[in-house]
């Protein structure tokens, strides 16, 4: 069964946007907080998408307003990040089940402690660092999205372009991307209790570099993710029922 509420679809940049295409027939736009607001279907399935803007404050503002102004059922994340596992390549599809928050902690000793981000940043509280997507969206996922990446992906509030850093968050975390939204995002959706799903396509891969990398390759990384949104649309349908 279909649910009556939307989902909501929220991208931060406009080539995120753009990437649907004509796939998006839009019914009305307004705009809340400064969040650019577009209803409309996406292949016929009602939604609500916004553009966010970039980094965490940005995705959970919009999060919030789409959940608690619009009621949406569910929300998925569509657009680009960098990669941080060697073994992918620029234009790899990448769906995090789960995310981490890689800035946010305690700095002990001239480092980061990572801890879950709400979490108060004392030892006694240092549990489980992510938050983890709905295993049966990720199972349904994985049947509908052939070719695609599953595993952890990070968020942080800087755009990374050092192949050093890279290296150590992939040996920290073993993330698969990262971003500067996603974990903002789910951390909101947890806290409404709504179904969550990030979708990534690799513009770059978070080394020296990655700014021209991203120039060159983030519009047609945001239309491979598009493309795996359409596809998992419909997954939410038994989600969002339950």
């Amino acid at each position: 069964m279909t649910s009556t509420r939307p989902i909501a679809v929220l991208s931060a940049i406009p080539e995120e946007i753009a990437a649907f295409g004509a796939h998006l027939v839009e019914s009305k736009q307004e705009t809340v907080a400064g969040v650019t607001i577009r209803h409309g279907r996406l292949d016929g399935r009602r939604v609500v998408l916004a553009e966010s803007g970039v980094g965490k404050v940005n995705g959970a503002l919009a999060a919030t307003i789409l959940f608690d102004r619009f009621g949406c059922a569910g929300i998925i994340f569509s657009g680009v990040a960098g990669g941080l596992d060697p073994a992918l390549e620029v234009g790899d599809l990448v769906i995090g089940a789960e995310v981490i928050q890689h800035d946010y902690g305690a700095m002990v000793q001239g480092a980061l402690e990572v801890y879950r981000a709400g979490a108060l940043p004392f030892p006694q509280f240092r549990g489980d660092l992510s938050f983890k997507a709905d295993p049966s969206l990720i199972e349904a996922a994985r049947v509908v999205l052939a070719d695609t990446h599953f595993g952890t992906i990070l968020t942080g509030d800087f755009y990374l372009g050092c192949g050093m850093t890279r290296e150590r968050l992939f040996a920290s975390f073993a993330g698969k991307a990262v971003d500067m939204e996603s974990g903002a995002v789910a951390q909101v959706a947890e806290a409404f209790g709504a179904p969550w799903l990030i979708i990534r396509a690799l513009s770059d891969l978070a080394g020296e570099d990655s700014q021209l990398d991203f120039q060159v390759f983030a519009a047609q990384a945001a239309k491979k993710a598009a493309a795996a949104v359409l596809k998992s649309l419909p997954l939410f349908d038994a989600v969002a029922m339950s």
